[in-house]
């Protein structure tokens, strides 16, 4: 973690820079594809994808969002104080064993994906004399987290006492790819299974999923992934603003000769003289290891390799042909940013973009940039939506 010094200077070793303006531009987008009839949430879970709930959840509040999502109820009881009282905070992952009466004190609402969470919610209600509110899940085919039709057909009235189900939601497996049959098929089976809740709200599109047009966005969509800049579409160019820069300062730079290693197991060796530079960030940040093969940085507009293993708290780099005078020790070399994407980044590391931001450790210094709107966001929007 950054930590501010009596001579006011940081000493982390990397930057992580989020534009909360890009993160309301890329809300704003989203709600204004789905137009003002369907509710656009957002989804907050893993410390807003590693980026930060508190600073994240209220810049997202001033852009329109009412709903949030987290995965757990400590994730909801630590966010709820950041957040005015009209805001809506759901945990995916429902009710923990024991967690009923904070989830109902704090006014969470849980999202149950069982009989046994159903039960026990409805027990809390009855012991709190008063109607709680709640989600309900259905599995449509995703086999991880909701009622099944088995469950479905077990489900009375009598088991929904003191419930006030305010929304009935599914999870799609596939919409990253547009084209997939399981995207049809779930919608159509969440359709059907969804009818035991007739009158009731209904949400099935994730980021992904409002991209497959209005039949999947139902009366809510809960967007995550594409508010914090990554690819919704991943078969066309990105639609998102991008919202993370990432930068590491050179520790060190050293000068080796042909036939020299570099790093844990001898793993690189020099085929030529080569001036390397030793960067302040290694997997104990969130990169990852895979990244030694065939990863980059950038420095001056140039893609430089990486040299030898990725080490915990370290990576060494090739700096090429480029000046020493403007490499020296302090510099900052770019992982995220203009030049390389965090799904570049990820392709490279072989995983997602998902996992590079939620992988981000907490030894950064962190800047948060301004969250007001800039001027010429509505007109890109319109452009963007049409």
């Amino acid at each position: 973690m950054s930590v501010e010094t009596r001579s006011g200077h940081r000493h982390a070793g990397a930057t992580l820079t989020v534009d909360l303006a890009a993160i309301q531009w890329n809300y704003r987008c989203l709600a204004d594809m789905v137009g003002a009839q369907v509710r656009c949430g957002g989804v907050v879970k893993a410390d807003a994808y590693g980026l930060g709930a508190r600073q994240v959840a209220p810049a997202l509040y001033q852009a329109g969002c009412r709903d949030f999502y987290v995965a757990h109820l400590d994730e909801a009881l630590a966010l709820r104080p950041y957040l005015p009282s009209n805001a809506s905070i759901a945990v995916l992952n429902g009710l923990p064993c024991g967690g009923e009466d904070d989830c109902a004190e704090a006014g969470i609402l849980p999202v149950l994906n069982s009989l046994a969470q159903l039960d026990a919610w409805s027990a809390c209600a009855r012991r709190a004399e008063r109607v709680l509110g709640a989600v309900v899940q259905i599995d449509c085919g995703m086999s991880r987290l909701g009622l099944s039709p088995r469950e479905l057909g077990e489900l009375s009235d009598a088991r929904l006492r003191g419930i006030d189900v305010r929304l009935v939601m599914s999870h799609l497996a596939c919409a990253d790819v547009a084209g997939h049959a399981a995207n049809a098929y779930q919608r159509a089976r969440f359709c059907s299974l969804a009818d035991r809740f007739a009158g009731i709200p209904k949400s099935l599109a994730n980021s992904s999923g409002i991209f497959l047009g209005p039949d999947y966005h139902h009366d809510a969509v809960r967007p995550g992934a594409a508010l914090y800049g990554i690819n919704p579409t991943p078969s066309r160019p990105n639609p998102m603003r991008p919202v993370v820069r990432l930068s590491a300062a050179i520790v060190q730079t050293r000068e080796i000769e042909a036939g020299d290693h570099v790093g844990y197991g001898w793993d690189f060796r020099a085929a030529r003289p080569s001036r390397l530079a030793t960067l302040s960030i290694g997997y104990a940040d969130g990169l990852h290891r895979a990244l030694a093969r065939s990863g980059v940085v950038y420095a001056e507009g140039c893609a430089l390799a990486i040299a030898g293993r990725v080490s915990m708290d370290s990576i060494t780099v090739d700096l090429g042909e480029l000046s020493a005078e403007s490499l020296a020790r302090g510099a900052e070399i770019e992982l995220i940013g203009p030049h390389q994407s965090v799904d570049e980044l990820a392709s490279a590391s072989g995983t997602i973009g998902y996992e590079i931001l939620t992988g981000l450790g907490d030894r950064y210094r962190r800047i948060y940039r301004d969250a007001a709107d800039r001027p010429q966001d509505s007109e890109l929007r319109k452009e963007m939506v049409s």
